[in-house]
C-alpha cells in the first residue's frame, strides 16, 4: 500500500492551517491548577500540557508557556492543587482560562468554590469530584536541543493528599468514566469526553 506522507521539520514550519502537534498528541488530561499567591490571592487556571509521571510517590506535572500566575505562585509558596475537569465543570474550566490580572481570583470569576487543602495552604475546587493537594518537587525551565532556555516552565509536584468523591468508587475501584472527565484535543476548540461506551479491556502480557 502506497502512502502519501505529509513530512515537515518543525523548525521550518508545518505548512498546515493549524499546528498539528497538539492534535496528534491528544486527547490530553487537563491540568486544572489551583494556587495562591504569597499575598493571599487565589488563582485557578487550566493547562493542556499535563500528566502523571510516577506512582510512589505520586508525581504530577504541568508545563506553562510563559511565567504565568500559577507558576509564580507555586514558585513562592511551593504548593498547589490539581482538580479534575469534567463535562459538568467544562464552562467553568474554560472561564478560568481568561487572561486576567494577577489580582483577579479565577475561582470567583468561574463560579467555583475554593476550599483550603487539608495538608497544603492552596485552594482546591470543591465542586470537582477529584482533587490532589501537591507540594512542589521540581520547577524546571525547558531548553532546546542546543541548550537555549525557553520561556516554558515544567512544574512537578508530589500529591500528598487526594480527595475523591466516594460516588466515583465501586467495589474499591475508581470508575474513570463516571465523573465524565474531559480532555484537551487539538486546535483552538476541541475537547473530548471519557465515556463508558469508549472503554475496552486489554491486559499486558506476562
Amino acid at each position: 500500500m502506497i502512502q502519501n506522507w505529509h513530512f515537515y521539520e518543525p523548525v521550518n514550519g508545518h505548512g498546515l492551517a493549524h499546528d498539528p502537534l497538539n492534535a496528534i498528541v491528544a486527547p490530553r488530561p487537563i491540568g486544572w491548577i489551583g494556587s495562591r499567591s504569597a499575598k493571599g490571592v487565589n488563582n485557578l487556571a487550566p493547562y493542556s500540557f499535563f500528566n502523571v509521571f510516577n506512582y510512589r510517590p505520586p508525581l504530577i506535572g504541568f508545563s506553562s508557556q510563559g511565567w504565568k500566575d500559577s507558576v509564580a505562585n507555586i514558585a513562592e509558596t511551593k504548593v498547589f492543587t490539581w482538580n479534575l475537569a469534567t463535562v459538568a465543570l467544562a464552562e467553568a474550566m474554560n472561564a478560568s482560562a481568561a487572561g486576567v490580572a494577577a489580582e483577579v481570583d479565577e475561582f470567583a470569576l468561574s463560579g467555583m468554590t475554593a476550599e483550603d487543602g487539608r495538608l497544603v495552604p492552596a485552594p482546591r475546587v470543591a465542586d470537582s469530584p477529584v482533587s490532589f493537594e501537591c507540594r512542589l518537587t521540581q520547577l524546571i525551565r525547558l531548553e532546546t536541543k542546543e541548550g537555549r532556555a525557553l520561556d516554558q516552565w515544567l512544574v512537578i509536584g508530589e500529591a500528598v493528599g487526594i480527595h475523591i468523591d466516594a460516588a466515583m468508587i465501586e467495589d474499591g475501584i475508581y470508575q474513570t468514566a463516571r465523573a465524565r472527565p474531559i480532555l484537551r484535543g487539538g486546535g483552538p476548540v476541541d475537547y473530548f469526553e471519557v465515556t463508558e461506551a469508549a472503554r475496552f479491556e486489554m491486559r499486558r502480557p506476562g
